[in-house]
């Protein structure tokens, strides 16, 4: 199973950040990316797979059920597909390919839970596979961080900067981690003096739909690989860096809008200069409102981004329909005017 495939090498990351999606079909837009983000990505969905032999029975049914009223197909609140396949009738080529796949690497017996997701631009990446037992203690779905992220993503941080700590086992190397901690939290502090909002916020064309202060706002959240509550999330982020991961090192992971995650990045090729770059981008203006060609991927998260955004009827107002026009709600024109830090 190929669960350690690398998104972007940092080097990589830049590049790609630093490209301008030109199309004729985007419209110009000055929000900045991190709030683009939030109020109109709508997050990919990862896929669930419950392979087991014969119809879901017992524990396996229970587990899909709830599964399944989590999942965004059933108007839940997690970006998940939940597809329940029965080994002795798998007419899908992929689905039988993905399940000899994980017999050759596990030596799996049904029921067994893969969870998969797209990365990128059409990668699809295999980053949880385990008995069903394991995938039960494993909280697929959400788990305590991930419910941290939300919170702080929808009170307004543009960025939060998530370090994933290495165990107790695989101690860092010498002050790599407190370092690295110290780097961040600095840069969290003098990122809003260094960085501008664009302008031309709140004019037609770059409305801001939700109530959620437009802030330059960072900060850091801790995850110990060893917290027994975050399985899914570890293994999901340590398997892009896997080597550096099992070294000692700390991963760090910028994550943004609706929980996507921009890149996987090793504290030794982190800098003061690479965090301010990424900053840079993501709160510069959303140069490409086409979800697909940008980097990153949607971490799992259960979570009712919409109704959290734009209250209980949880939609997005329309956008104008003739340039002026206005929309169900006048949009607010922010007062930033050029140069504002």
């Amino acid at each position: 199973m190929n669960s350690r495939v690398r998104l972007f090498g940092t080097a990589r990351l830049i590049a790609a950040a630093a490209v301008v999606c030109s199309t004729a079909l985007a419209v110009a837009c000055n929000i900045p990316v991190f709030r683009y983000a939030l109020e109109r990505w709508t997050p990919d969905s990862s896929e669930i797979v419950l392979f087991t032999e014969g119809q879901p029975a017992g524990e396996a049914a229970d587990f899909l059920t709830q599964l399944q009223q989590q999942s965004a197909a059933q108007k839940g609140p997690a970006n998940a597909t939940v597809l329940p396949v029965d080994i002795t009738r798998i007419e899908d080529p992929g689905l039988q390919g993905l399940w000899q796949q994980v017999r050759n690497s596990s030596a799996a017996k049904a029921p067994w839970v893969v969870v998969r997701s797209r990365h990128g631009r059409g990668k699809i990446v295999n980053h949880w596979s385990s008995s069903l037992q394991d995938a039960k203690d494993a909280s697929l779905q959400n788990s305590p961080v991930r419910q941290e992220l939300a919170r702080r993503l929808q009170n307004g941080d543009a960025i939060v900067w998530l370090v994933l700590k290495p165990g107790k086992s695989t101690a860092p190397a010498s002050s790599t981690l407190a370092d690295c901690l110290k780097m961040l939290q600095q840069q969290c502090q003098l990122l809003p003096g260094s960085l501008e909002l664009p302008e031309g916020i709140g004019l037609p064309g770059s409305e801001l739909y939700s109530e959620i202060p437009l802030l330059l706002q960072f900060s850091v959240l801790e995850l110990a690989a060893d917290n027994p509550a975050e399985k899914y999330l570890i293994q999901q982020l340590s398997g892009f860096q896997q080597q550096a991961f099992d070294a000692g090192e700390p991963l760090v992971i910028p994550v943004f809008g609706r929980g996507r995650a921009l890149e996987v990045i090793p504290a030794s090729k982190l800098s003061a200069e690479l965090v301010h770059d990424l900053s840079q981008f993501l709160c510069g203006a959303c140069s490409c409102q086409v979800k697909e060609q940008n980097p990153g991927f949607d971490l799992l998260i259960s979570e009712d981004w919409n109704k959290a955004l734009f209250g209980e009827e949880g939609e997005l107002p329309p956008p104008p329909a003739e340039p002026g026009s206005g929309q169900n709600k006048a949009p607010v024109l922010l007062p930033i005017p050029g140069g504002r830090r």
